[in-house]
């Protein structure tokens, strides 16, 4: 108990000390930018999360739809009896410039599957959402060298203080107001001063070596993501999932999919990017093999070295992008793809930049709304068409996985890679967790999902819309660092999956 305190005494100091780079869902990827639908209220809301845990989030919400009067957030985990005693909500600031833009913050205690609750009052009555974050530390940077310098400073000054204050203490505490301390005094405040600094110095030390014993208790307690292992046979593609245990056979122990949630009808989705010139994406879904792995018969794939970029989500609703690398040889033949893959081939990167228009092999075009200039770290709700041959919006959509289409956003040094759906970055079955224990009814991710979430079948039961969708489809996102990325959007039309694809320069 004594332990766990001092852990937690650490953590608190080393907010300022810290820094975090995120890798465990959407690698490079550590904000949450979500739409949400309930009642009358429609909110843009971005969660900026802690770089250390603990740490604050900072939100801010952007309201469309009925006026709201009000808002409060409140901070709880996604699953378990914690989730059901929520603390007291923290008040969202309104600007005073624009009454729809929100702000606050709010304490994350730990790490793991969190929600955040939103609460509000306004023109359509009460209403109550949650918006599921993934909360992580997952690096230890080196204190700043200005910071170091001036702590040691305060502390050789600390050190002398107190030197100084036992020699004058033992030098003239016995005597009388105005004597003089003799030659025996001096000599014995000297070995007291003396004493003292091995003292001090002694007790700085173990402090050092007290430090560094609990920073790396921190750190080996830090989220890393499972390992994924990738092995072609032929065209045959096993995948495995797995953690470190050295109780296991050779050290590691595979993850069983009873472990792992449906999200969008499947256990998994896999990205492969033919690296690095991004000329080749596919977008597949491999099916479990027994307990443990997934398996694919790979369709027909241009040589070379693909990234793979595999989205679960486990039973608690953290989300995990798993990461591995596979050389495809020359050759292979392959299956037909899947009616629920999606594949394209764009030009290669070395070949310049693409525009804003993308022709697809069936005579249709995918167009992007392009805002002139992108930054950093700035929510954009990136908006995309599809039209037929004759350049008019395509009027034979259907959902592509229940959803108006799909995007991901990959950096083109391979250091940010996101998988992102309409409704924004978090993924569905932590939505619905996050809605389903809020209480809200209304949100369309939660719609009729209520008491779906006990056991895997029922994660197939998910609401799979197959109404007609618009030709236009938004991801709200925003980028997380500078650099060039390629975007990929997948949307349907008839029984075809299209894939548009994007360059976008980020300042």
């Amino acid at each position: 108990m004594i332990r766990s305190r001092w852990k937690m005494l650490f953590c608190m100091l080393a907010v300022a000390l810290l820094c975090a780079r995120s890798a465990y869902a959407h690698v490079g990827n550590k904000d949450i930018y979500q739409t949400v639908a309930v009642g009358p209220y429609k909110l843009f809301v971005t969660v900026r999360v802690p770089l250390v845990i603990p740490g604050v989030a900072t939100v801010e919400v952007r309201s469309s739809g009925a006026p709201i009067r009000s808002m409060t957030v409140t901070p709880l985990p996604l699953t378990g009896e914690a989730s059901k005693h929520p603390p007291t909500p923290d008040a969202m600031k309104a600007s005073s410039s624009d009454p729809a833009f929100f702000t606050g913050s709010l304490w994350i205690m730990a790490a793991g599957s969190w929600q955040v609750r939103f609460s509000m009052e306004g023109a359509g009555g009460a209403a109550t959402a949650g918006v599921p974050v993934p909360a992580v530390p997952t690096r230890i940077l080196r204190m700043q060298r200005p910071m170091g310098v001036m702590l040691a400073l305060l502390g050789c000054t600390l050190v002398l203080g107190i030197v100084g204050i036992v020699m004058a203490a033992v030098r003239e505490a016995r005597l009388v107001p105005g004597a003089i301390p003799g030659p025996a005094p001096r000599r014995r405040a000297l070995l007291a001063g003396a004493a003292a600094f091995v003292v001090c110095a002694v007790t700085v030390w173990l402090g050092g070596k007290w430090w560094n014993v609990e920073a790396a208790d921190y750190a080996a307690e830090m989220h890393h993501n499972s390992e994924m292992r990738a092995s072609l046979d032929g065209d045959h593609l096993d995948l495995l999932i797995g953690d470190p245990d050295p109780a296991a056979k050779e050290g590691w122990k595979a993850i069983e999919n009873s472990d792992l949630l449906m999200d969008h009808g499947h256990l998994m989705h896999l990205y492969a990017i033919r690296w690095p010139e991004m000329d080749a994406v596919f977008h597949l879904h491999p099916v479990p093999d027994g307990k443990r792995g997934f398996n694919e018969t790979l369709p027909a794939m241009p040589a070379g070295t693909y990234h793979l970029y595999a989205d679960v989500v486990f039973r608690s609703g953290f989300p995990e992008t798993e990461t591995a690398t596979l050389a495809v040889p020359a050759g292979m033949t392959g299956a037909a793809l899947g009616n629920e893959d999606a594949s394209a081939t764009p030009q290669p990167l070395s070949a310049g930049e693409l525009g804003p228009r993308y022709r697809l092999p069936d005579g249709y075009v995918m167009v992007w709304d392009q805002s002139a200039v992108l930054t950093a770290n700035m929510p954009y709700n990136l908006v995309f068409h599809l039209l037929d041959p004759q350049g008019k919006p395509a009027a034979d959509m259907q959902p592509y996985l229940g959803m108006a289409g799909h995007a991901a956003f990959v950096k083109t040094d391979g250091t940010a890679f996101a998988h992102t759906h309409p409704d924004g970055s978090a993924a569905m079955p932590a939505v619905m967790l996050a809605n389903e224990s809020s209480g809200s009814s209304t949100n369309e991710m939660a719609n009729g999902m209520a008491g779906e979430m006990n056991g895997m079948a029922d994660m197939n039961a998910m609401n799979m819309s197959t109404e007609p969708v618009s030709p236009t489809v938004s991801f709200p996102y925003g980028f997380p660092s500078a650099g060039k990325y390629r975007v990929f959007i997948q949307m349907k039309h008839g029984s075809t999956v299209e894939t548009g694809v994007f360059d976008a320069n980020v300042q």
